[in-house]
């Protein structure tokens, strides 16, 4: 079961949280918010032998980059990467233990990022007990289990579809945001020189008045 560990992004940062725990295999996927200078870790308790892989992708926020670290029960790094704005990570637990990942925004001064991570743990069990046994499927078996992979992989296109989705969205409102700052400072700038000019051509055309003076016999 995964568990979040200590770190500075505090519970207000939570977006969605899906838990799926399926005999042998677990898979753990989460969406959260990190700010800048933050740094969050998750701890998931593995079985020696067990195949596991990391996936993450950054939504939302700055450059999209974010650093992740993946620990062993004995400290020793497995996974390092730096401003990545996504990756994917498989390996085999090569022994029991707590085994720790991390993400952290600490380069970042200002930027909260949005990250999302899906962490596989084990493999999805036979969907039939006969495939374990030397006897053939029928054809019927044969068919379920085409569905059953074919809507696992419709699952994760989707999947993968919502978050480019959601970072498409992010960067166009984002560019929407920008391009209305710019348009506001364009009229501004065509306001002020627009009332300059005005009193200059004001100034050209005012009549000049002229003094005359008498002298004196």
């Amino acid at each position: 079961m995964l568990l979040q560990g200590s770190g500075t992004a505090g519970p207000w940062g939570w977006l969605t949280l899906l838990l799926v725990v399926a005999c042998t295999a677990r898979a753990s996927e989460l969406t959260f918010e990190l700010p800048d200078n933050a740094k969050q870790c998750f701890y998931e308790e593995i079985v020696q032998d067990t195949k596991c892989t990391l996936e993450f992708q950054v939504i939302t926020g700055g450059h999209y980059d974010v650093d992740c670290r993946l620990e062993g029960p004995d400290g020793a790094v497995l996974y390092k990467e730096m401003k990545k704005q996504y990756d994917s990570f498989t390996f085999t637990a090569s022994r029991n233990g707590t085994y720790k990942f991390c993400f952290s925004n600490e380069f970042s001064t200002f930027t909260h990022k949005t990250v999302y991570f899906d962490f596989q743990v084990g493999e999805d069990p036979p969907l039939f007990p006969s495939e374990n046994r030397a006897t053939a499927l029928t054809q019927m078996e044969s068919a379920c289990v085409s569905i059953h992979e074919a809507l696992k992989s419709v699952i994760d296109y989707q999947t993968h579809f919502r978050l480019r989705e959601a970072q498409g969205r992010s960067r166009a409102e984002d560019l929407n945001t920008r391009v209305a700052y710019w348009s506001i400072g364009e009229a501004i700038i065509l306001l002020v020189v627009s009332i300059g000019q005005v009193f200059l051509l004001k100034s050209f055309f005012s009549d000049k008045r002229t003094t005359t003076t008498r002298v004196g016999s």
